[in-house]
């Protein structure tokens, strides 16, 4: 099939939604069993903290440069759909690596045009749903959706077929990913054609929001974001050495997933009502609280309830910073933008992986510790742009 747009019988908010369910599919598997696969070929905490962190070093460089040709180009389409198709061929050499070196390059290798991607479409999404008076959240949702249907899986998969079952699986995901990209519809307006809060002031050129008040928001939410990378990458295998078993773990991992859904759904409800950094306010504060309690190797039934936090230590910041960035650009910078704030969070996740990795090898769970101080540091970039600018409310999401 050609990279044309599908015949538009399917509304592009539906069509948009099975890619995103599909999007995140992959992750879902590989945050449940990467670490314990990894473990199982020999590969040591400090070399899993690399593996996971040179894809999202060399990300940052990509990204600044895919989000650039997206605007340009005639619809962000383009971009979304090749590097979805790349996304799906790379992994097949994953069934060729056992060592440290050969799994760092495949993985690498297959990590960075997802990860490119992302930003593209999310921008692209936010602009499409605004124009036509959707829900961004909603159709988001749906990816946490298929990725929380992999964290409950795979866990019960590698129970019934074994560890050889990873690899096989991550292929077949990343390939329905790039199937449906080919269904992707166009998402830019039409030349001339009147947007939803068009009437208010927003940048077209960078350089009219880098600002510090701008700045430290993204900033702050970013070391949230990178923080998370500890449960990311050495919750799994730190709950085994705990005593839980995978059939557990899945589910667990899942329950976050659960949470984050939810939220993106309720957002619709009240997401207009508090502006974009109070909401990154809020998320920064209980990720402070919910890192503290889990370095204390908490049981399971206190475990399920600190995993529900996972809607308002990510998703809730998350959304409150994509609104955040729509609310003060233009379309004509909306890729690029959102490609500079994940650049940002893929940096701190960067430091927080490598980091991580030899702090989780010499403290175990108490590393989480250290990543509640970090969320202190992003609490307060954000209270400190509230200090310097005061959120503003408006129709679409409060500035």
């Amino acid at each position: 099939m050609a990279l044309t747009e599908a015949a538009p019988r399917v509304s592009p908010e539906l069509r948009t939604t099975a890619f995103y369910f599909t999007y995140f599919m992959a992750g879902g598997a590989s945050v449940v069993f990467l670490p314990i696969w990894l473990a199982q070929k020999g590969i040591n905490p400090e070399q899993t903290g690399i593996i996971n962190a040179l894809p999202i070093f060399l990300i940052i460089a990509l990204n600044l440069v895919v989000g650039r040709i997206a605007d340009r180009a005639s619809d962000w389409r383009q971009v979304i759909v090749i590097g979805a198709l790349i996304a799906g061929i790379i992994p097949i050499g994953l069934l060729w690596v056992n060592e440290f070196w050969g799994i760092l390059l495949v993985w690498t290798l297959a990590s960075l045009p997802p990860g490119a991607i992302g930003p593209v479409m999310d921008a692209a999404t936010m602009r499409m749903t605004r124009r036509n008076g959707t829900d961004f959240g909603t159709i988001r949702a749906w990816g946490t959706v298929g990725y929380m249907l992999l964290n409950a899986g795979t866990g019960f998969l590698v129970v019934w077929f074994g560890f050889d079952i990873f690899v096989p699986l991550f292929i077949g995901l990343v390939l329905l990913r790039a199937a449906v990209a080919l269904f992707l519809p166009k998402f830019r307006a039409p030349v001339n054609e009147a947007t939803i809060g068009a009437a208010r002031p927003v940048a077209g050129k960078l350089r009219e929001v880098l600002k510090p008040w701008f700045l430290l928001p993204l900033a702050g939410f970013s070391i949230i974001y990178g923080t998370h990378w500890i449960l990311n990458a050495f919750a799994a295998l730190l709950w085994k050495q705990q005593g839980i078993s995978e059939d557990i773990i899945g589910p667990l991992i899942a329950l976050g997933a659960f949470s984050e859904a939810a939220m993106m759904f309720a957002w619709r409800f009240f997401g207009g009502r508090v502006s974009a950094r109070t909401v990154l306010l809020i998320s920064a504060v209980v990720t402070v609280l919910r890192w503290v309690a889990m370095a204390f190797s908490p049981p399971v039934w206190l475990l399920i309830p600190l995993q529900m936090l996972h809607g308002v230590t990510f998703a809730l910041g998350y959304l409150g910073g994509v609104h955040f960035i729509a609310n003060w650009t233009s379309e004509d910078i909306a890729a690029e933008t959102q490609s500079y704030f994940v650049v940002a969070q893929q940096a701190m996740s960067v430091i927080a992986l490598v980091g991580f990795g030899w702090i989780v090898g010499a403290l175990g769970p108490h590393g989480y510790f250290v990543a509640a101080a970090f969320a202190a540091v992003g609490a307060l970039c954000i209270w400190l742009s509230k200090a310097m600018v005061a959120p503003k409310k408006d129709a679409l999401s409060g500035s």
